[in-house]
């Protein structure tokens, strides 16, 4: 696992985040203490609006009256 300094992440990040994409541990570090590891994103995990398979809405009555009770307690 290859650990870098703040210094030396912030004046070599670019070629650092290649090194994160391409598959190596990197580790910046904060006084000499590790401090947060750099991970590369899933492509898989990326949010698309609209498109959460697991969620399941059923919007034919959305519009419908709301029940009496219910109304009420809105309404206090």
């Amino acid at each position: 696992m290859k650990q870098v300094n703040i210094h030396c992440a912030k004046t070599h990040l670019s070629r650092i985040l290649d090194e994160v994409r391409a598959g190596e541990d990197v580790v910046i570090a904060k006084a000499g203490k590790p401090y947060v590891k750099l991970v590369p994103v899933d492509d898989d995990m990326q949010r698309r609006p609209g498109t959460s398979a697991h969620l399941k809405f059923d919007m034919s009555r959305f519009f419908d009256p709301l029940p009496e009770a219910e109304l009420d307690a809105w309404q206090k």
